[in-house]
């Protein structure tokens, strides 16, 4: 089994299988989210009415989400599924964290 570590310290024993194209895809998506917030940013810049920006803030952070609902979605599919099978319960604690983090962001 492949194992790797993450930034936060925890170690998984599951290989993660992602489809590529599906990567390809929220990787695209987070281009265009950052690519939007730079011209967020740039409103700012300009002393544009707070109204707007708040609005084109909203905008980027429905992207944000949407890419994270994404992501979980893809992990549970593949990833999650590949370590249940291999009884990889640190999967699922780990899992869970992340929900807890993302939704508290949201």
């Amino acid at each position: 089994m492949n194992s790797h570590s993450h930034e936060h310290g925890h170690e998984h024993h599951h290989a993660h299988h992602h489809d590529p194209e599906h990567m390809k895809s929220v990787v695209n998506r987070l281009a265009k989210a950052i690519g939007h917030l730079e011209a967020v940013k740039k409103m700012v810049e300009d002393d544009r009415d707070c109204t707007e920006v708040l609005v084109q803030l909203a905008a980027v952070r429905s992207a944000i989400n949407n890419c994270g609902k994404e992501i979980l979605k893809e992990h549970i599919s593949h990833c999650i599924v590949h370590a249940v099978q291999d009884g990889d319960d640190q999967a699922i604690i780990d899992l869970n964290d992340a929900v807890d983090k993302f939704m508290k962001n949201s």
